[in-house]
Formats: C-alpha cells, sequence, structure tokens
C-alpha cells in the first residue's frame, strides 16, 4: 500500500530524521515514520453528508454498516491509499454507546485518524516500552453493499477517544482493496490524498513531547498563523500538524472547550495545487511552513475544515 505521495512523504522524512539523527547521536532513538490510514468526519446523517461531499466534488461511496457501535460509513478513497471516512449513526440514537456518540450528535466534523500497521500487535508492544498507555488490539469488522464482510484490528493509543490525539493503530485481516479503492470521483483528479491532519491541543509543549516519546522525532518547526487562530508545530515529513489556540479568542479555544483536543481540520495533498484550487473552487490561499494552503467551502461540507496543501 506504499504509493507515490506516500513514498515520497517517507523519503522526505527519512532524509529529515538522517540530518536530525547525526545532530543528536547522543540521543538516538527508532524513529517512526507514520502512513495514515483514514481520517474519520463525525455527523448524524450519512446521507447529508454524503450530498455534502458529491457537491464539493468528492462523491463517496458508501461503505456499509459497522458490526458494532451503531454506526455506519462512505469513504472517499484517493490515489495513495489513504481515504477520508464519513461515519453517522445506522439510525436515530443507534450510536449513543459508540466511543464517538457525543461527535456524531454534535455534527462535529473531524473527530479521529488512524495510521496503518503491518503488525498492530507489534506496535503495541513498543508503544508500551515507550511509556505510552494502549489498548488492543481490538477486532472490528464492516460488511460491505455486496454483502462481503471485511476485518481489521486496532489498537488505541494515549487518552481520549480512540484517534482523538495519538492515532489509532489498523492492521487489516483481509484484502485491504476490499476495505477502500479510490473512488471514481476523485481518479486522476489533482489531490492524492491526506497529507495533514491539523489537531487542536491544549498546551502545545505536552503534545509535541507526547508525539516525539511516541515516534522518536526531533523537535518540531513552529509558526504562528493569526488567519488560522493558532500556534503550529510541525514534524517535517510526518503527517500531522499541532494546533494551539493562539489566544482565549480563538476558535480552536472554543472547539477545545466543547470537544477535547481532536483533529480540527484535514488537508489533502495536491498533485497540482494551481489545478485543485480551480477544480474545487478553493479560497483563503496563505503559506505554512513553505507551502501554500486554500480551503473548501465549509458551509458547503456543512462546517468540516478541509483543505488542500502544496507548493
Amino acid at each position: 500500500m506504499c504509493f507515490a505521495q506516500r513514498s515520497l512523504r517517507i523519503l522526505v522524512a527519512l532524509a529529515v530524521v538522517t540530518a536530525a539523527s547525526i545532530a543528536r547521536a547522543a540521543d538516538s532513538k527508532t524513529i517512526t515514520v507514520l502512513s495514515v490510514d483514514h481520517a474519520s468526519i463525525c455527523g448524524s446523517d450519512l446521507d447529508a453528508m454524503q450530498a455534502a461531499f458529491s457537491d464539493a466534488g468528492l462523491k463517496p461511496d458508501y461503505g456499509g454498516p459497522h458490526t458494532t457501535g451503531g454506526t455506519q460509513m462512505a469513504f472517499v478513497g484517493f490515489d495513495d491509499g489513504s481515504y477520508l471516512e464519513l461515519i453517522a449513526p445506522q439510525s436515530p440514537g443507534s450510536a449513543e454507546a459508540s466511543p464517538w456518540g457525543k461527535f456524531l450528535a454534535a455534527n462535529a466534523g473531524p473527530c479521529a485518524w488512524a495510521v496503518s500497521s503491518d503488525d498492530v500487535q507489534k506496535e503495541v508492544e513498543r508503544l508500551k516500552a515507550a511509556g505510552l498507555p494502549t489498548d488492543g488490539p481490538i477486532k472490528g469488522s464492516r460488511k460491505r453493499p455486496d454483502g462481503l464482510a471485511i476485518e481489521w484490528l486496532t489498537a488505541q493509543v494515549g487518552s481520549g477517544t480512540p484517534g482523538s490525539s495519538l492515532p489509532f493503530v489498523i492492521e487489516d485481516r483481509t484484502p485491504r482493496d476490499w476495505r477502500v479503492q479510490t473512488s471514481a470521483s476523485v481518479k486522476e483528479s489533482p489531490v492524492a490524498g491526506i497529507d495533514l491532519v491539523v489537531l487542536a491541543v491544549n498546551d502545545m509543549k505536552t503534545s509535541v513531547d507526547q508525539f516525539r516519546k511516541a515516534y522518536g522525532w526531533s523537535e518540531p518547526l513552529t509558526e504562528n498563523h493569526g488567519e488560522f487562530g493558532a500556534k503550529m508545530a510541525y514534524f517535517p515529513g510526518e503527517p500531522v500538524l499541532l494546533v494551539a489556540p493562539i489566544d482565549n479568542k480563538s476558535w480552536i479555544n472554543e472547539r477545545l472547550q466543547k470537544f477535547g483536543e481532536t483533529p480540527v481540520a484535514l488537508l489533502l495533498a495536491a498533485q497540482n495545487f494551481d489545478l485543485a484550487n480551480k477544480k474545487y473552487r478553493l479560497s483563503g490561499t496563505k503559506t505554512w511552513f513553505g507551502q501554500r494552503v486554500a480551503w473548501f467551502d465549509p458551509n458547503k461540507l456543512k462546517g468540516v475544515r478541509l483543505g488542500v496543501i502544496g507548493r
């Protein structure tokens, strides 16, 4: 499942890691390069969510009901193998016991993210050895509309709901292309997959230290962006961008008060930024860490902050 865009990310990360490891040879650690499997977008009405994403030019495919949790999903699968998961209750009230129940009921938008692994048990053991709380592996499954049963294993990392801060880990037990394929709406499109999960945090230093402890990363780059209301930390080559409120009036502070630490936005990788900008009628172009960022209309996406990043 290593596609071109993902391979490029890994090469960039390895280059950064090599330079960093020379600088801190006395304190060397095992470096983990993360590969986004999917990011979840929570809502109360799957039909409405699918209609909104279709209107934005990202028509999802219906994926079917989950065996547990009372939820169902649709997805936008990209060429790099990652996908956006639109998740909602199967029927009114059916998902109250789901870990994401409050996010679903409140139409919270981005609510979780997952990274792929070939061996969840081994990753759990590594994270435990690093001093991180974990839960799993746990079996999961979903039945596709054609009746095919899909199975996987997941493990939660850290506190909170799965994937709310540190990503949960997922390993396929059935062929991965049973779970997701590139959606027709984005085949040969100017976007290739999920490039960055924008994660709201209460305390930047605490969260930076947690990610470094979990994955052995070097210190991140930092920038402030008043237009986004955030102080930002970026680990070059890795698929997460930490954001903390720039002040108490920031919308990020309001989000943290309501939902706690969770993803607040998602950025898709642009194979051709100018073409993506034109095709999807993006707006608000700014430069973050040397790359251009622009956004889909959040009103069309029912408040979901989804953007594109590239040069």
